[in-house]
């Protein structure tokens, strides 16, 4: 039966703008790899399971798309009796998805129930075009790849030296026999073996020492370059990996040409990506027996996309609470069919909480268990949440990246996002049972008179006390443990900090203490375990002790206004100048800060932070007013700043509601760039909702976030843990209770794609960076 929609569609192959979909579902996981296959639409090349789902036919019937390309992978079952051949010289055969995968593909039409003829002269370019495009998550990759290289002086003011031609073999290093891990130098032409990298390729770093004794700055790795003009260029003055615009022709100053050259070894960013992804936590017991793999609902892993474990590990955490299971693990028909569903977050989160939940994922991986060399037990494949990647970090400088992040910051990233996202009736947010009221008393030394003010907040920061323990030989630092109990007795201490009292007039201070007005249902705590050497912030792995059995916070709970006390009168609550913290400061400005910077830097990030205000002067170095005093505006001049409709709406177009846009204007005094960075260091912070305040506050008292009813006992739920010196390297995984097939919950290990019942969790625990407490009865 011939199909009228194929003449009577404009159809074109995808662009290198385009994304194309055609490895994953954008609305449940099911893959290519499914027996059904994917169908990807050929107009604008969504793709759309066709097993029991049916999201092909969805997108067919929602958006009158009814041609398709279906894609079936299946494994090819090579046996290899064999030994490889010996390798006669350094070249990267890198297996291609030809040698590992049979490709199956059919075009048809949904409307018309038919195949289409794929060799035809309109359809061949389209099926052509899909499947060489880099898929989305590819796509995506490179971009935040591409983000991050830049140019710099050296490089745009490069001289080159007399040209000539280098030898057809390119020879070895100047200074040793080495071949291979070759460095040219772009402005003399010298030849020099790099740094011994990752995977066992040598170097004794003669590039560098050539670099260090003539100053000459740029060069690039002679077996990265590639015909299509990528290549590994290196700065030494900058110390960093760069852009070279030019590069074609700073190469053929020295007679290589661009189009004869082929890529032989790996790049360093390809090394990166490879020496991250083998970053382990311990998979064996004590007596070196392997961990046993897990499968079946709630169990599922997350594969790594490359540095990508501060991610997997927080969204475990996630959706092992009963909020998230509730939100997005629900029947695909509340959801409304939109336009691109790879570029909306309710769609993507309901994807993950299918694809973590249903259990449908969590099998062992059948490419490994199709080799002669794969464990009993092989581990699982696991998801790849690209497209929720794409979306947490589309316009964000960290997130948007492949770095490695910071896996708290990365929560509070997801809790914002989430709580802007609507929640239609009955949906409700899910960040909601993190929210609790954390309440400030400040006492006049003088006058004795008091102020209670109230700040809603969805988790807490607790300083890790840091003793170093006497060295033993043999041994790496040591560190005194400390208690759950000690840091949060820490957190809820009272101190005394410098303010004038408006009521009596006394220079003596006053004393302050925050404790608990309401608590949670879930109790979010960041243990930061920083100090700082030579002016470089490094993590330590201080032991935090923390059991497994119910603890009670009553006594951290607040009693409010007493009888006895007097308020401090109401003109004397209006907001004062600006107090730097008296102990962020001194730690600033010992590490030699000048005054000025130090205070902007704390009123910039929340003034109690010393590590975030010395982040903070680390990025704004430069800026032209950074050692003028800080002024802070004038409330006439703040509310006027605030009121600016063009301003706010500004803001809201990059996903800040109008209240926190309001406020982060009032406190910038109408500087857009700085209220960009002011929401950012005050997440928690509700706003100014103005006239919105006084209309809500008629009509109905909105109830306090969180409860005090006691008694409040909490136990550990999960934990994201740590490895490595720096919160933006090293290895994240997460500790996860479950009940698994006994009544007796266990402690469950997810280290990216792998799932395995935990060993000593004792002493991981003690290691944790992020807690998730549940309030229990």
């Amino acid at each position: 039966m011939a199909c009228v929609h194929l003449d009577s569609i404009s159809l074109n192959p995808p662009t290198p703008a385009q994304s194309v979909y055609r490895e994953d579902c954008t609305q449940c996981f099911d893959s290519i790899d499914e027996p059904e296959g994917l169908d990807v639409c050929l107009q604008c090349f969504n793709g759309g399971c066709v097993g029991l789902r049916a999201h092909s036919h969805l997108h067919h019937v929602t958006r009158s798309h009814p041609l398709s390309l279906n894609i079936r992978r299946t494994r090819k079952q090579v046996v290899k009796d064999e030994p490889p051949a010996k390798m006669t010289k350094l070249a990267i055969a890198a297996e291609t998805e030809a040698d590992r995968y049979d490709i199956t593909t059919v075009v048809k039409c949904h409307e018309c129930a038919t195949e289409l003829d794929k060799t035809g002269p309109k359809l061949a370019p389209i099926v052509d075009g899909i499947l060489k495009a880099n898929t989305f998550s590819r796509q995506e990759e490179v971009k935040a790849w591409e983000q991050e290289l830049t140019s710099c002086e050296h490089i745009l003011l490069l001289q080159q030296h007399e040209s000539r031609k280098l030898q057809s073999d390119l020879g070895h290093c100047s200074k040793c026999e080495l071949r291979e891990n070759l460095w040219l130098c772009l402005e003399c032409g010298n030849l020099g073996c790099g740094r011994a990298q990752f995977g066992g390729v040598g170097g004794n770093s003669h590039g560098l020492a050539h670099a260090t004794e003539t100053t000459h700055a740029i060069a690039v790795k002679l077996g990265s370059i590639s015909p299509e003009g990528t290549a590994d260029v290196y700065c030494y003055q900058c110390d960093e990996e760069r852009v070279d615009s030019d590069l074609a022709a700073h190469l053929a100053h020295w007679g290589i040409i661009l189009s004869d050259q082929i890529k032989t070894e790996k790049s360093l960013t390809e090394m990166q990506i490879e020496q991250n992804l083998r970053w382990e936590f311990s998979m064996t017991t004590e007596d070196g027996k392997e961990l046993k793999p897990l499968f079946g609902p709630d169990l599922t892993g997350l594969k790594n996309l490359g540095n990508s474990c501060y991610l997997a590990s927080i969204l475990q955490c996630l959706f092992d609470l009963p909020a998230f299971q509730a939100r997005y693990n629900i029947p695909e028909i509340d959801l409304p069919m939109v336009p691109d569903p790879a570029q909306d977050l309710e769609t993507q989160l309901r994807k993950l909480g299918d694809g973590l939940l249903s259990g449908r994922y969590s099998k062992p991986d059948s490419d490994v268990v199709a080799s002669k060399d794969s464990p009993e037990i092989p581990y699982q494949k696991g998801l790849a949440p690209s497209m929720l990647k794409h979306l947490i970090g589309r316009g964000h400088a960290e997130f948007s990246t492949m770095r490695q992040q910071d896996a708290f910051e990365l929560l509070q990233h997801l809790v914002k996002l989430i709580t802007r996202s609507p929640h239609p009736a009955p949906l409700t947010d899910p960040t909601q049972p993190f929210r609790f009221v954390l309440e400030q008393r400040l006492q006049c030394l003088s006058c004795k008179k008091v102020r209670y003010t109230g700040t809603e907040q969805d988790s807490i920061f607790i300083d890790v006390p840091i003793e170093k323990l006497p060295a033993v030989e043999g041994e790496g630092d040591r560190y005194k443990p400390v208690t759950l109990k000690q840091c949060l007795d820490n957190f809820t201490t009272q101190e005394v900090v410098e303010l004038t009292c408006s009521s009596c007039g006394s220079k003596d201070g006053f004393t302050k203490r925050s404790l608990f007005k309401t608590f949670p249902t879930t109790l979010v705590v960041n243990a930061r375990k920083m100090t700082v050497e030579n002016w470089v912030p490094r993590k330590v792995d201080v032991p935090v002790i923390v059991g497994d059995e119910p603890f009670l916070l009553d006594e951290f709970l607040s009693s409010g206004l007493q009888p006895s006390e007097e308020l401090l009168p109401e003109e004397a609550a209006a907001a004062p100048a600006f107090v730097p913290d008296e102990g962020a400061l001194d730690g600033l400005m010992a590490m030699g800060f000048p005054r000025n910077r130090c205070e902007k830097a704390l009123h910039a990030t929340g003034n109690s932070d010393a590590n975030a205000a010395m982040e903070w002067l680390f990025g704004h170095m430069e800026d032209p007013d950074i050692d003028e005093p800080l002024v802070i505006a004038s409330a006439a001049t703040g509310d006027n700043a605030a009121a600016d409709p063009e301003k706010i709406e500004m803001l809201g177009a990059m996903g800040f509601g109008a209240p926190q846009a309001r406020k982060a204007l009032k406190e910038t005094s109408g500087d857009v760039e700085r209220a960009v960075e002011w929401l950012f260091s005050h997440p928690d912070d509700q706003g100014d909702f103005g006239n919105e305040a006084a209309s809500s506050a008629e009509t109905k008292e909105a109830a306090p976030a969180g409860s005090g009813e006691l008694p409040a006992k909490f136990q550990l739920q999960s934990i994201v843990c740590h490895k490595g010196t720096s919160i933006h390297t090293g290895h994240y995984v997460a500790f996860i209770r479950k009940l698994l097939d006994t009544t007796v919950p266990k402690w469950v290990l997810f280290n990216d794609e792998k799932v395995v019942e935990a060993g000593d969790v004792e002493e991981m625990k003690k290691t944790a960076y992020v807690y998730f407490f549940n309030r229990v009865a």
